[in-house]
């Protein structure tokens, strides 16, 4: 099929955006200087990630095709965290020009694939030649006429619950990382999380007072809630869903591994059906595990 540089950058994004069907919220898809998308609420919820080979994937492990899943995801679960609606992806693309066509096609049809399980768009974006490949994907958003869900809004007495797989992706990144056989389906979720993208209107119809996405692990995460709140979370750790196929490290999993894409909010009286109890918003600060400081190991990307 070839390399991406013996098609040049026109013909390259011609391949590519030829892949990319177009939703209902574009009004203008890729081909011309910038796309238009609706945003009927007169705001636009905006998140983004920079994504590089070796540090954030390795594609000795992963596939184009879930690369791209993946990448996707954790953008459009930002969106989600937000209580809004999302529309578009913009996508920068940059790789040697000896990458083979044939990869950057079925990167493309990952981005499409996840942004068809969410009811969004890839709108357009850049391709560029660099060393090495790099993904800047940009997410946009619809709130509905909606008060942004923020992780600023909980408060004492509010039922703390989780939407979503905890734990799976961390489990799979320590089976490909120590070269040991185990459960397929957690190696799986380490290469595509499947955000339950349903959570942030779940959330909102019960009164969520903040929510966020799981994204660097559950205490590290519900640490920015309990900070921006001005609260305390305390957490029961008997009360964490962990199921058996996570192993005899299950808790740890599931407190500090990130990248399931799972939600987190706190509520104010009952939860959604589809959701977990697991603890309580108190006054204080910081989080708590059965009233203990909780375990460390969530993700920094300038730690040593």
């Amino acid at each position: 099929m070839g390399m991406i540089g013996e098609l040049g950058e026109f013909g390259l994004i011609g391949r590519l955006t030829r892949r990319l069907p177009q939703g209902p919220a574009v009004r203008l898809g890729p081909g011309d200087d910038a796309a238009v998308v609706a945003a009927p609420d007169g705001r636009v919820v905006a998140t983004t990630d920079l994504l590089v080979d070796g540090r954030h994937f390795r594609r000795d492990w992963s596939g184009p095709y879930d690369i791209g899943r993946k990448a996707a995801a954790q953008n459009l679960a930002d969106v989600v965290a937000m209580g809004a609606r999302p529309t578009a992806l913009l996508i920068g693309f940059a790789a040697p020009a000896a990458t083979e066509t044939g990869w950057a096609e079925r990167l493309y049809d990952g981005f499409a694939d996840e942004c068809r399980e969410a009811g969004a768009s890839v709108v357009g974006g850049d391709v560029v030649s660099a060393p090495q490949i790099m993904l800047a994907v940009t997410a946009l958003g619809d709130l509905g006429g909606a008060a942004p869900l923020t992780r600023s809004g909980a408060r004492p007495g509010d039922i703390v619950a989780v939407r979503g797989r905890l734990g799976f992706a961390s489990a799979g990144l320590e089976l490909l990382t120590e070269g040991r056989a185990g459960a397929e389906e957690l190696i799986a979720a380490h290469r595509r999380p499947e955000p339950p993208y349903g959570a942030g209107g779940e959330a909102r119809a019960h009164g969520a007072t903040a929510l966020l996405d799981v994204s660097d692990g559950l205490v590290q995460d519900l640490g920015h809630i309990a900070d921006a709140s001005g609260v305390r979370i305390e957490i029961d750790s008997a009360s964490v869903p962990v199921p058996d196929v996570l192993g005899p490290d299950g808790l740890r999993h599931a407190l500090t591994g990130g990248e399931d894409h799972a939600f987190a909010g706190t509520f104010p009286g009952s939860v959604p059906p589809s959701w977990s109890r697991i603890g309580v918003v108190t006054t204080g600060s910081g989080v708590r595990v059965d009233g203990r400081e909780p375990p460390s190991g969530a993700w920094d990307h300038f730690a040593v």
